[in-house]
């Protein structure tokens, strides 16, 4: 059939030019979604890391009561200790909840995560306890991914802003008085 064929076309069609074209096309953008997406992960899990850290850090200072013991205060000292996470003093919600470990209730399963959409979020659940009190700390930091085209982005549960978010949780019993 070929051989009917006019020759600029023959030509064309038996040329094994540009044959690495295809693949190339086909497998490049397998492998950049691959690198975004590595990229993402490890943003996400540096900041993951930094925000435990420091929850524990501050922690640690609260339970032996030389830490903060204000919503406020504990946000402040958990922000100055994790410089990585950006607008943390905006995007940080802290939790602490009184656990009763003789009439044992579970926690609230979903964090208290800023809303971004609102322009104040209320702080809820922060309550204080006594002397040889079993608490837990929750933090939730709410941020924009970096890179919005990623194939890990498209598996992680973003808010309707766009916004997803890392918890971090520590429990302790503060020092009795």
């Amino acid at each position: 059939m070929m051989r009917f064929a006019p020759t600029p076309l023959r030509r064309f069609c038996q040329s094994e030019e540009g044959t690495m074209l295809i693949p190339f096309a086909i497998w490049i953008p397998v492998f950049v979604m691959l690198i975004v997406s590595s990229i993402e992960l490890g943003t996400v899990t540096i900041r993951h890391t930094v925000l435990e850290r420091s929850l524990d850090m501050a922690v640690r200072d609260l339970r032996i009561g030389t830490g903060a013991d204000t919503h406020d205060a504990l946000r402040e000292d958990i922000c100055e200790r994790a410089s990585v996470l950006p607008g943390c003093m905006t995007s940080l919600q802290l939790e602490m909840i009184p656990l009763n470990m003789a009439a044992w209730t579970d926690p609230p399963a979903r964090a208290d995560c800023v809303d971004k959409s609102e322009p104040f979020t209320p702080q809820r659940n922060f309550i204080h306890g006594g002397g040889g009190a079993v608490m837990m700390v929750r933090a939730c930091y709410k941020f924009r991914p970096v890179t919005p085209i990623s194939g890990f982005n498209a598996q992680v549960a973003k808010d309707d802003d766009g916004y997803t978010g890392i918890v971090s949780t520590a429990a302790f019993v503060t020092e009795p008085s």
